[in-house]
C-alpha cells in the first residue's frame, strides 16, 4: 500500500496504536520530541548540518545528492531497527505483531518522505504526519488556550499537597501532577534528588498530552462533547507559581489556573514543620546549604545566616522553621494576588498532614466540582 499522509487529529488517534518514528537528527530529538516517539534519525547532527549547508550555499539538487550519500549506507540498518521497534512496541502493549508505523520529521518534508518510501518498499504500512513535528507543536500550544475545569489544591509548604493529589487519583479522580512532569518540587529544595528537569519545550509537550488525555477521558465518561460548548468535569491540579525550577507553566494555562477555585489545605505551622523536617532532614548538609544560598537574596542576609548556623549546629528543625516562614510569606503573597479571591478560596481546616483524612475532607467540601 502507498504511504498514507495523515493530519494531526488522525495522528493523535493512531499514535496510541502504532509506534511513532522520529527521523530528525539526534540533537533535534534530544531537544524535544513527541511523547513516546522512537528516535530513528535519517542523518546525524553533523550530516544534517552538511546537507543544510549544501542547500543554502549550492542548490537543492546538491543537498539531495549529499543526503543520498548518507542515506544509502543506512537503509538496511534503518529497516532492521524499525523491525526491532515494532516488535518491542507490540510486546510492551500486549498487541499482536504489526507492521504499521508512523513517521515524521520537522515539517513533513524530504526526510520523513525518504524514510517512509524505504519502509513502505520493504513492506511496512506507513503513515506520514503532514506538517511533521511543527504541526505537533502547533497542536501542543493550542492545548493551553482551551478551557478547563480546574480544582486547585492549595496550601502552604509542608501540607503534603502532592501526596494528596496522588490520593485523589487513587480514588478515581483526574489529576495533573505539574511537579512530577517538571521533575521538581517547586522550591529551592526541589532539585535536591539530582533528577534533571526536562527542557521547556519537552515539558510543554508532556503537559499538553496530559491535558488532552485528561479532558478527553472526562468527556468520554460524561458524554460531554465539544458541541456542548462546556468544559469537562474537574481536573485536580496543585497550586503553583508560574515557575517550577527552571521551567515555566505556559502563561495562558497559568492564567486559567489563577481563575479557578482554590481548595486550601489549612494545616498548623508546627505540623507542617515536623513534616518537612522528616522529609528533608536526612539530606546532606552541603546540599541543604546550597539550596538556602539560592534564595538568600529574598530570604535576607540575617535569616540566611541564622538558617545556615542552625544547619551547622544540626538544629535542622530551627533551620527549617526559618525557611518555612519564608515560604509561607511568599505563598500567601501569591494567593492574595488573585482576582476575586474571596469567591475562589475555600479553606479546609486540617489537624495535621494525614493524606487519607485530608483527601476525604477536600472531597467532602460542598464546593468541589465533580
Amino acid at each position: 500500500m502507498p504511504v498514507q499522509k495523515i493530519i494531526i487529529e488522525e495522528f493523535l488517534k493512531l499514535a496510541k496504536q502504532y509506534p511513532v518514528l522520529d527521523v530528525r537528527s539526534p540533537g533535534e530529538y534530544k531537544h524535544a520530541h513527541i511523547l513516546n516517539a522512537y528516535s530513528l534519525p535519517l542523518f546525524s547532527d553533523d550530516e544534517r548540518k552538511q546537507v543544510g549547508t549544501a542547500y543554502k550555499q549550492q542548490s537543492r539538487e546538491t543537498a539531495i545528492k549529499t543526503g543520498l550519500d548518507f542515506f544509502a549506507v543506512k537503509m538496511r540498518g534503518m529497516v532492521e531497527e524499525t523491525e526491532r521497534i515494532t516488535a518491542d512496541f507490540s510486546s510492551l502493549n500486549n498487541q499482536q505483531p504489526s507492521k504499521n508505523i508512523i513517521v515524521h520529521c520537522w515539517r513533513g518534508g524530504m526526510r520523513s518522505a525518504a524514510v517512509a518510501w524505504l519502509l513502505d518498499m520493504y513492506g511496512f504500512k506507513v503513515y506520514q504526519l503532514t506538517g511533521g513535528y511543527k504541526a505537533y507543536r502547533k497542536w501542543v500550544l493550542s492545548q493551553f488556550e482551551k478551557d478547563y475545569n480546574f480544582n486547585i489544591v492549595g496550601g502552604y509548604t509542608g501540607s503534603g499537597k502532592t501526596l494528596l493529589l496522588h490520593e485523589l487519583a487513587n480514588r478515581g479522580n483526574t489529576i495533573i501532577d505539574l511537579e512530577g512532569l517538571a521533575n521538581h518540587k517547586g522550591s529551592a529544595f526541589g532539585a535536591l534528588e539530582n533528577i534533571p528537569q526536562p527542557g521547556q519545550e519537552m515539558f510543554e509537550n508532556m503537559l499538553a498530552e496530559k491535558l488532552f488525555t485528561a479532558n478527553d477521558s472526562l468527556k468520554n465518561k460524561t458524554g460531554i462533547t465539544d458541541a456542548n460548548n462546556k468544559p469537562a468535569p474537574a481536573i485536580f491540579i496543585e497550586d503553583e507559581s508560574q515557575r517550577i525550577g527552571n521551567l515555566q507553566i505556559p502563561m495562558p494555562l497559568w492564567y486559567k489556573m489563577r481563575k479557578a477555585p482554590v481548595f486550601f489545605i489549612d494545616i498548623p505551622f508546627e505540623h507542617r514543620l515536623n513534616y518537612i523536617t522528616e522529609e528533608y532532614g536526612k539530606l546532606k548538609k552541603e546540599k541543604l546549604q546550597e539550596a538556602i544560598l539560592r534564595i538568600q537574596k529574598r530570604l535576607g542576609g540575617l535569616e540566611t545566616k541564622n538558617a545556615i548556623r542552625f544547619l551547622e549546629e544540626d538544629n535542622i528543625k530551627e533551620c527549617f522553621s526559618i525557611l518555612l516562614s519564608y515560604y509561607d510569606k511568599w505563598y500567601n503573597k501569591g494567593l492574595q494576588n488573585r482576582e476575586n479571591l474571596s469567591l475562589l478560596l475555600n479553606k479546609i481546616p486540617c489537624a495535621g498532614v494525614d493524606t487519607a483524612i485530608n483527601t476525604q475532607k477536600l472531597l467532602s467540601c460542598n464546593t468541589v466540582s465533580a
